[in-house]
C-alpha cells in the first residue's frame, strides 16, 4: 500500500513510518501541519492516509479538517484518523458522505502492530475501522433512541460491533454466537435498512454509515 503519515510529533511519526515500511508498505509522504497534510493528500492520493487530529499551526483540529477537505475533493479517499481525542462534530462530518474508506482510532486503544495494520488495510479497502470509544461518544443518545428501521436488540448489537469494523466471525466470538447466526442477523438488518446486495455498494459500510449518522 502507498501510505501518507500526517503526525507532528517526531518520535511517533518516525515510529509509524518504520512500522509501516517494516511490514512491506510504502510511505509516500509525511506531513507535520494541517496545510501540508491537505497538499500531500491531494498530490499523492495515497491508498490510505494516517492522520492525527490536532496539528500545527493551532494544535486544534487541522488534521481532521484537512482530511474532510481532501475527501470533498476526492470522494472516498481512504483516511484513518489516529488521535488522542474524539472530535464529535468533525467525526460525524467525516462519516456523512457515505463513501466508506474511513477509520477513527484512539492512540491509547491500539495495543499491537497487527491490530493497527489490520485497521489500515480495512480502510484502504473501503471499509471502516472505528474505535469503540469513538462510537460511544457519537452515540450519546443510547441504544433505545437509535433503534434503526425496527431493529431488534440483537440486531442492534451486531450492527454496533460491525461499526467497529469487526467481521462476522469476530462478532460471533464477542456475542458468543455462531458465525452462521451472525450472518442471519446481518441479512435481516440489511433488509430492514433497505440495503440491497449490488456490485457497486458495500452493504456493511452503508449499514455502518447509516448507524453512525442517524440522528
Amino acid at each position: 500500500m502507498r501510505i501518507l503519515v500526517a503526525e507532528d510529533l517526531y518520535l511517533l511519526r518516525d515510529g509509524l513510518v518504520r512500522l509501516i515500511e517494516a511490514c512491506g508498505h510504502q510511505v509516500v509522504a509525511t506531513a507535520t501541519t494541517g496545510p501540508e497534510t491537505l497538499d500531500a493528500l491531494l498530490r499523492w492520493r495515497p491508498d490510505v492516509s494516517l492522520i492525527d487530529v490536532r496539528m500545527p499551526p493551532t494544535q486544534s483540529d487541522e488534521g481532521l479538517r484537512a482530511a474532510l477537505e481532501a475527501r470533498r475533493e476526492v470522494p472516498g479517499l481512504p483516511v484513518l484518523i489516529l488521535s488522542q481525542y474524539v472530535e464529535q462534530l468533525y467525526a460525524r462530518e467525516l462519516l456523512a458522505d457515505g463513501s466508506g474508506g474511513i477509520g477513527y482510532l484512539l492512540k491509547d486503544s491500539v495495543f499491537d502492530a497487527d491490530q493497527f495494520l489490520d485497521a489500515l488495510e480495512r480502510v484502504a479497502a473501503g471499509g471502516t475501522a472505528m474505535d469503540p470509544a469513538v462510537i460511544a461518544r457519537l452515540l450519546a443518545g443510547g441504544p433505545s433512541k437509535r433503534r434503526l428501521g425496527g431493529l431488534t436488540e440483537r440486531e442492534h448489537s451486531v450492527l454496533a460491533l460491525m461499526a467497529e469494523g469487526l467481521s462476522n466471525q469476530a462478532i460471533g466470538r464477542r456475542l458468543f454466537l455462531s458465525e452462521s447466526a451472525i450472518s442471519k442477523y446481518t441479512t435481516s438488518l440489511f433488509g430492514k435498512l433497505g440495503l440491497t446486495d449490488d456490485e457497486n455498494g458495500n452493504r456493511r459500510v452503508l449499514a455502518v454509515l447509516t448507524y453512525l449518522n442517524n440522528p
